[in-house]
């Protein structure tokens, strides 16, 4: 409809991860971001969770282009699972962002899928279908972070991404203030801004917090020293880096993402690493440990990470022993913290010495605290404020900053995954609801695992799982041949339980086949509810019960 612009959020709305909005005038649409999350615990067996695009699917002739903010995975990281289900003619990513994704679309297959375009902060505005779109330096814990401005029929519309005002940041590249200032002079109508530290009091500190707290460290150290960092985080690595030259040790990036994206970075020219500096694993046994530096990914206690593995002494290449140092500059993500304490404990019983954010300087966040928020609101003076990109108490806090800098409650909308909120001259109001869950991408299979799938797995980890066999012969296998068979895998039950149990699916079997029911359907059925009524009564559990009828 003319004057107005839809906006629909598929993800990062009551949660952290799967960042992605469509906004849609005109009947065409454009996606700011493509982001996933890692799965929780309950989870089972799931590799990585994507938001639900069948909307998308639906309207995949409709789709422009894909804007990306910057590079992290929960902006990124469902981008080739979105190619495969939608025909985008374009993506506009800044250059560290298109290096990133270039890499992940070429192990995907899909580098020629769509054109991939070069947005710069400081170009002229760009013309997609209805909307018009220019795009603001931010600074975050990665370099070539933007927000994203929309001209729409409905209005101006400022989509932040991730930021923090960082007054000192390690390339130089501060958040433009004075375009931010300069869009509040010229008017935006809807502002969807980044919630993440929205609870947290105060200012953000500068990233060069974290390198002058490696010039501390570093140096007085004589073992080896490990830096687990976010694969993505090239400020924090490149002052690690800067610290291993003044001190005269080798650095050994280990840990695939860690070691594709410091090779991006320094091919783009973001990170400045002589080669001289630079070794290989195998190399590490021809050095003493005062003289290397190791560079590892693991910092969520991801089971298969080189951090994790060091941990549980199964890395081919490293260890860890009394004297050496392991930093882990990074906060765990909520649902990661079991993981990486686990990891902590692991490596001080080998004698490391860890540190973290809790007990040293060595991580500081990518998003701005509430002062950087109110100032942000203050700089655009939007006149109505969409809470994005966190938990739900994050969103509402963001919410009580904006009704304090003067925006009126009915200019501040709460929204969910789903929510379809329209912007219009008259403000923005929600209209409608459309489905947004989330997809599991298991192995190679996207969207096969569904919650009921979920279900059966979580109770195989909690009670273990009974087969009763059971085999009919004669005449329409109208008699038992033998008695039922029972196997146990992961059922705690005793000997006398499993016996006692035989018996019930014995005399089950026997009253229907007395009973002339020989339907295999209706067998099966009456077995598995005996069965986990006998189960459930003896030991208050629910075993997955798989009655199985054989007819000879």
């Amino acid at each position: 409809m003319p004057g107005t612009c839809r906006i629909i959020p598929l993800g990062g709305l009551g949660e952290v991860g799967k960042n992605m909005t469509v906004y849609e005038a005109n009947g065409k649409i454009v996606v700011v971001d493509a982001g996933l999350a890692f799965p929780r615990d309950e989870h089972l067996g799931v590799d990585l969770v994507l938001p639900d695009m069948s909307y998308l699917r639906d309207r995949a002739k409709d789709v422009l282009a894909v804007i990306l903010t910057h590079g992290h995975e929960d902006h990124v990281g469902a981008l080739p699972y979105l190619l495969r289900e939608v025909a985008v003619p374009e993506i506009w990513a800044t250059r560290l962002t298109m290096g990133l994704i270039k890499s992940k679309l070429d192990e995907h297959g899909l580098l020629r899928v769509a054109e991939l375009k070069e947005a710069d902060p400081y170009a002229a505005p760009v013309d997609i279908g209805p909307f018009r779109v220019e795009f603001v330096r931010m600074a975050h814990s990665i370099p070539d972070a933007v927000a994203v401005v929309l001209e729409t029929p409905g209005g101006r519309i400022v989509h932040t991404g991730d930021y923090k005002l960082d007054h000192t940041p390690v390339d130089g590249q501060k958040t433009d203030v004075g375009k931010l200032a300069e869009l509040g002079n010229r008017g935006v109508d809807l502002m969807l801004g980044d919630s993440t530290n929205a609870e947290r009091p105060g200012m953000t500190q500068s990233e060069r917090v974290v390198g002058e707290a490696f010039r501390q460290i570093i140096p007085q150290r004589k073992g080896r020293i490990l830096i687990s960092s976010f694969a993505s985080n090239i400020h924090r690595v490149q002052q690690a880096v800067d610290v291993a030259i003044q001190c005269n040790r080798k650095v050994c990036v280990i840990g695939r993402s860690m070691r594709k994206n410091v090779g991006i970075a320094r091919n783009l020219g973001y990170m400045q690493v002589p080669d001289s500096v630079l070794i290989r694993p195998p190399e590490l046994d021809d050095l003493r440990p005062d003289q290397q530096m190791i560079v590892c990914t693991g910092s969520q206690g991801e089971p298969l990470s080189a951090l994790t593995r060091i941990a549980y002494h199964d890395h081919p290449a490293v260890s860890v022993e009394r004297g050496d140092t392991v930093i882990i500059s990074a906060k765990p993500v909520p649902g990661n913290e079991l993981r990486v304490h686990d990891a902590i404990n692991r490596l001080a019983k080998a004698g490391a010495e860890v540190l973290h954010q809790e007990i040293a300087p060595v991580h500081v966040s990518g998003h701005g605290c509430s002062e950087e928020m109110r100032t942000v609101i203050a700089l655009l003076r939007p006149r109505a404020v969409m809470p994005v990109h966190g938990e739900f108490r994050m969103l509402a806090a963001q919410a009580q900053l904006a009704r304090e800098a003067g925006v009126p409650a009915d200019g501040i909308v709460l929204a969910e995954n789903g929510s379809v909120v329209e912007l219009s001259a008259s403000g923005a109001r929600i209209v409608d609801t459309i489905e947004a869950g989330m997809t599991f991408v298991d192995g190679l299979g996207v969207g096969d695992v569904k919650d009921v799938a979920l279900r059966d797995r979580r109770r195989l980890s909690e009670d273990g799982v009974l087969i009763v066999v059971a085999t009919l012969g004669g005449s329409n296998g109208a008699s038992a041949t033998a008695p039922p068979e029972l196997i146990a895998r992961g059922f705690a039950g005793s000997e006398e339980l499993l016996a006692e149990t035989r018996e019930e699916a014995s005399r089950v079997l026997d009253e229907l086949l007395a009973q002339d029911v020989t339907e295999i359907k209706l067998l099966q059925e009456h077995l598995h509810d005996a069965i986990g009524q006998l189960v459930y009564d003896r030991m208050r559990r629910r075993p997955m019960i798989l009655p199985v009828v054989v007819e000879v």
